[in-house]
């Protein structure tokens, strides 16, 4: 399709980059509040927020459809948000109130939604990589022809799971597109010191596979790169590894105060945030106007607050519910 000086696979119509804009901003918000909460002690255990890596996100789950699955990461927020995630059951969850994904039992890093396709995230670095392979396989072998995007970070491209499961991918030809987030660091470690190449994505010529690097914070490159990536697949071409590089603003875990990195590290990264530069080119594009801009960004909030009063308004899980839903 093209929209004003924008070249964009036919399904990401006018009203569809309206609706993504506005997507970048309830992850965002989402996260925030998250982070505001954890520091007030309403929210227990800890989390991994995706704040700056909106864009990875959002334009990667805009190329697939329902039927198409994920496989998220314990930074899954914006992944579960973007395969069309109750952010009301999201926040529940957080909380640890009755009314979440896992009951308020599991929190951030065991929210699935298996009837958007979302397989779900996982607190095992390089864990999901196995799933989507399995979950690409079904498909091939059932010929049910749904592709598989597969989120995993820097960290797990160093994992043994990581190397086992594209290579599988590789030889079956499976219905699977690994998308790299590089936001920089593996918890406190920079990926400059655990890997001595400069792109993880050169290492898809090691199984014979296309290897994309991309600007993680630019949508519309995201956008077409993953694209044809999912058309490879679905055509039987087989998996494609791209590389995102980006930069989360925030902490590994709430537990990081960041010391490994200089604030004007965070401040350059900062400078290129995705939603500010999405926006510019909407507007460039005619796709709305800066007043436009602003109400989406602000239905965007309401639907957050909105989502907090729901899961500050939910009941906590009463004691006779505690071993339900326990299979191990």
């Amino acid at each position: 399709m093209k929209v004003k000086n924008l070249e964009l696979p036919k399904m990401i119509t006018e009203e569809k980059l309206k609706d993504l804009y506005k997507e970048m901003w309830m992850i965002r918000y989402f996260d925030e509040k998250v982070d505001q909460f954890f520091a007030k002690g309403m929210i227990h255990g800890t989390t991994h927020l995706c704040v700056g890596q909106e864009a990875s996100a959002a334009g990667s789950i805009a190329v697939i459809g329902r039927k198409d699955k994920i496989v998220s990461t314990h930074r899954g927020h914006g992944h579960c948000i973007s395969k069309e995630g109750d952010v009301n059951k999201m926040m529940a969850e957080l909380f640890g109130r009755e009314t979440g994904y896992c009951k308020g039992k599991g929190g951030s890093m065991h929210i699935a939604d298996l009837e958007k396709g979302n397989l779900g995230a996982n607190g095992i670095v390089g864990g999901g990589l196995p799933l989507a392979v399995g979950a690409a396989l079904t498909s091939k072998m059932k010929k049910e022809n749904y592709v598989v995007l597969c989120f995993f970070g820097d960290g797990a491209s160093n994992e043994g799971s990581f190397h086992e499961s594209v290579n599988l991918a590789a030889i079956w030809d499976l219905p699977v597109v690994f998308i790299c987030e590089n936001n920089q660091y593996g918890m406190s470690g920079p990926v400059k010191e655990m890997t001595r190449i400069e792109n993880i994505a050169d290492r898809a010529g090691a199984y014979g596979i296309p290897g994309k690097v991309v600007d993680g914070n630019d949508m519309i490159e995201i956008i077409n790169t993953v694209n044809e990536a999912v058309e490879n697949a679905r055509a039987g071409s087989g998996p494609t590894l791209i590389e995102m590089k980006t930069y989360r603003w925030k902490g590994h875990s709430k537990s990081d105060a960041k010391k490994y990195r200089t604030r004007e590290e965070e401040q350059e990264w900062r400078a290129k945030d995705g939603i500010k530069r999405f926006k510019e080119t909407l507007i460039n594009a005619e796709v709305f106007t800066e007043e436009e801009a602003k109400q989406l960004q602000d239905e965007a909030y309401q639907a957050i607050e909105e989502a907090v009063k729901f899961a500050e308004n939910s009941p906590e899980p009463s004691m006779d519910s505690l071993l339900e839903d326990v299979y191990a």
